[in-house]
């Protein structure tokens, strides 16, 4: 971190993959599954690392910061999210991101129904 232009997320990705050393950078990914299924308040990137790592064996932090941006890529991205496909959101996820994306599907359902009733 003490480079210039090294924050301490490139730090850490760089010390934990590049030499093992125990650290959980966090990424875009890994801040909204963080707060998705309810392991921190979504408030801070520092916030969400601090819980990550007070909740997760330091021993698997290198390995699980890969496989939650996996995941989440895969899974669980902003945009384009479908609940359906999301196994962990669907069972551990905060109640208010699953009850959002029901109201979504509902508005893009009534959205569907309009336009076709325009087209007529």
């Amino acid at each position: 971190e003490a480079m210039p232009s090294v924050g301490h997320k490139t730090a850490s990705v760089v010390m934990s993959q590049a030499f093992g050393v125990p650290a959980f950078p966090v990424d875009t990914h890994i801040h909204r599954l963080m707060y998705r299924w309810g392991f921190s308040n979504g408030k801070s990137v520092e916030q969400t690392e601090r819980d990550a790592k007070r909740l997760f064996p330091r021993d698997l932090w290198n390995k699980l910061h890969l496989q939650i941006i996996f995941y989440g890529r895969e899974y669980s991205p902003a945009r384009g999210w479908d609940l359906e496909r999301d196994i962990i959101t669907q069972t551990i996820g905060r109640k208010l991101e699953i009850k959002n994306w029901y109201k979504a599907q509902e508005l893009k359902a009534k959205k569907g129904s309009t336009s076709k009733k325009a087209r007529r």
